[in-house]
């Protein structure tokens, strides 16, 4: 079953109230894990310590609307404490803990004709083939998820030279960073979590490529653009709320390439777009939709 996460950096004392504000929004489970690196020895009997900073998660099924959820969860908790939420992101979980299966069990993978996925502890099975060397680090993106593997095969049979691409909702960097190495002259990333930001840097490292070819920015921060290609894997409803931005940053005849969408959901995506884009047939993998378009 396809899932969405709600990550929320907390310290102990705002647990419970955020915890119960998850459950009551629909969370089917909530999770604690340290925050940094903080052991907790053994404690005293009849007490529960957590870490000075720890991370709450809160797990909902994909077809929760987190932009209505989230946005009643602050409401919600800045009327019972009088602050903000803290930080916190929504992501597309893997459908396992991949950072560890990769470690252990990850064998290159190949989208396509010539893309294959590498973890970066591992040497690629084809050195002259396109070998995008990759460690997911705290960001959602390793090739796994139904959704970032479509839009890996619809790059690798796309004519990428000397394109500019926009990645919105970069992540892991691994689309963007794909694209360069298909051959794209130029790709701005967009995030909104510094931790996607940060792994798409070091990823972009990671492969040699200069930095100044994949670009990195937080939302409204990044610069005027008419990309050939538009690419963003990211959910539903944010895809939705997003399209007048992302067509208006996509020139006339440049390629549009959406993930992240159920495929009960892939009709209203089609639709809000179809404003501006030609839209091709669909493609799916398990429960997740590919949409693509030109735009007119």
């Amino acid at each position: 079953m396809p899932w969405i996460q709600v990550k929320i950096d907390i310290h102990p004392a705002q647990t419970d109230s955020i915890e119960e504000l998850l459950l009551a929004s629909g969370a089917c489970a909530v999770t604690l894990e340290d925050g940094e690196d903080h052991p907790i020895y053994e404690p005293d009997r009849g007490t529960t310590p957590l870490w000075t900073r720890t991370q709450l998660t809160g797990l909902f099924d994909a077809s929760a609307d987190m932009q209505a959820i989230i946005p009643n969860i602050e409401e919600r908790y800045l009327a019972l404490s009088g602050n903000p939420l803290p930080a916190h992101r929504v992501e597309i979980l893997e459908d396992k803990d991949w950072e560890r299966a990769w470690m252990d069990n990850f064998h290159p993978m190949l989208f396509g004709k010539r893309l294959w996925i590498c973890p970066s502890w591992k040497e690629p099975e084809d050195p002259d083939a396109v070998n995008l060397m990759l460690d997911p680090g705290l960001a959602f993106g390793t090739g796994t998820h139904p959704t970032t593997a479509l839009c890996l095969a619809w790059l690798d049979a796309q004519d990428m030279s000397d394109k500019v691409v926009v990645d919105y909702g970069c992540g892991s960097g691994i689309l963007g960073i794909a694209a360069l190495l298909l051959g794209a002259k130029r790709v701005i990333g967009v995030d909104n979590d510094p931790q996607a930001l940060e792994a798409s840097r070091e990823n972009t490292r990671r492969n040699n490529i200069a930095e100044e070819r994949f670009e990195i920015y937080l939302p409204g921060e990044a610069p005027d653009v008419e990309a050939d290609i538009m690419i963003a894997n990211i959910l539903a409803q944010p895809l939705i709320s997003l399209s007048p931005t992302l067509a208006s940053m996509t020139k006339q005849g440049g390629l549009l390439v959406l993930s992240g969408i159920l495929e009960q959901q892939a009709s209203e995506v089609s639709e809000r777009y179809s404003e501006w884009f030609d839209m091709d047939p669909s493609e799916q993998k398990e429960e997740w939709m590919r949409l693509s378009g030109t735009k007119r």
